[in-house]
């Protein structure tokens, strides 16, 4: 019988005695696109799952994330035509891409790691450290606008964005369903509006984690991942305390919510000076603060489906989940050689809780058996995350 005591921190008030199929199928419409109903989203999480927080100034319909769906897919949003959200937000890689850094339309590499846009929508803030960006429509304008870097490169275009949405019949159809009664629906505050909601749509609840805990699946988790589950919650591994709750992040909110959390955190990554400071490329939280104690601070992305997301770190610098547990391990990384050479592990800045800790490789197996239950295959293949214009929905 599996004991109960780290409920506090993953249930959040998980319905007992409530059956949810973890393994329904996911119907969607079949045969030549059509618009859809013009109803109210419906959301399927399992019982105790809470829904994301929507803004007061949205609503979720179906048109709405239809047409979200439909602009996160489309070359037509970069200037050039060569790239889309999607681009950097791959579904099959939960939503990143797999590169070290971010690459632009026009060829830019970026100086940060592509984020996960697995369960976006419960972020309270967005990007890696800005806490200004505080909802999904203000973070779009950032890969639309933005001029360092260029990512879409769209500054200045916004006549021929929307010439090119007016000129395409799908969203001749779509932009007055979801806003109807608009006598000029193309606007940038709707194509923002409807890119926020088709990401707020983009939860992910089937993992064997979620089996295990809002299923009641004893045997959705291995030994190991027991094991693995167990140290993560504990005090002297201390990783639950940046990466906590449901959505094992220190930056979230819900429908429910009382009051918004918000975080950044120096991991000790980097130490170039000796006296903490970071590349100059990127110095995280302290480049918009202007707070020399904010030197090296970023926000602690979720863990879900973090074996699939990899490089890591903000600026892609560890490549995989066991050298991440031997940084925190060591409370720390040490560079030797190099222009970042320094121990990060000396950095005043750093967070309290990367203290470092005892791991043998027993332990490191657990870890990785419990990061890598918290991966949802079903949704990195959900249809309704699909790129619409792909030949099978023409």
């Amino acid at each position: 019988m599996r004991g109960r005591w780290w409920l506090s921190f993953a249930l959040l008030g998980a319905c007992e005695g409530e059956f949810f199929d973890f393994d329904a199928p996911i119907v969607v419409p079949t045969g030549p696109w059509q618009p859809p109903p013009n109803l109210p989203y419906a959301w399927v999480l399992p019982p105790g799952y809470p829904k994301p927080y929507v803004p007061l100034d949205t609503t979720l319909s179906q048109p709405r994330v239809e047409l979200g769906r439909h602009l996160f897919y489309d070359t037509r949003l970069s200037f050039n035509q060569t790239q889309s959200c999607a681009s950097c937000h791959e579904q099959a890689k939960a939503f990143t891409d797999g590169k070290k850094v971010g690459l632009g339309s026009t060829g830019e590499s970026h100086v940060r790691n592509p984020m996960s846009l697995t369960n976006a929508g419960y972020n309270s803030v967005y990007t890696w450290a800005n806490p200004l960006v505080t909802s999904l429509e203000k973070h779009a304008l950032l890969p639309l606008f933005g001029e360092s870097p260029v990512e879409l490169g769209m500054a200045g275009q916004e006549e021929t964005l929307f010439a090119r949405l007016k000129a395409e019949p799908r969203y001749q159809q779509l932009f007055p369903l979801a806003y109807p009664g608009e006598a000029e629906p193309y606007n940038l505050k709707n194509l923002l509006q409807a890119l926020g909601a088709f990401q707020r749509t983009l939860v992910s609840y089937r993992s064997p984690y979620d089996r295990f805990v809002y299923g009641k699946q004893d045997d959705a988790l291995s030994s190991a991942a027991r094991r693995g589950f167990e140290l993560f919650f504990d005090e002297n591994h201390e990783c639950f305390h940046c990466h906590g709750g449901f959505n094992f992040s220190g930056t979230t909110i819900t429908e429910t919510s009382s009051f918004v959390e918000v975080a950044f955190h120096n991991t000790g990554l980097y130490n170039v000076d000796g006296a903490g400071a970071y590349p100059v490329e990127d110095q995280g939280l302290a480049a918009i603060t202007a707070n020399p104690e904010d030197m090296g601070h970023f926000r602690a992305p979720t863990l879900r489906n973090i074996a699939v997301t990899g490089p890591y770190m903000h600026d892609g610098s560890i490549s995989t989940l066991s050298e991440v547990l031997d940084h925190y391990a060591r409370g720390g990384r040490a560079l030797t050689t190099g222009p970042d050479a320094g121990d990060g592990a000396t950095n005043p800045f750093k967070s309290g809780f990367v203290r470092g800790f005892a791991m043998d490789e027993a332990d490191s197996q657990a870890l990785l058996a419990f990061l890598e239950a918290l991966t949802d295959e079903g949704f990195m293949q959900d249809p309704r995350y699909a790129d619409p214009w792909l030949s099978s929905e023409k």
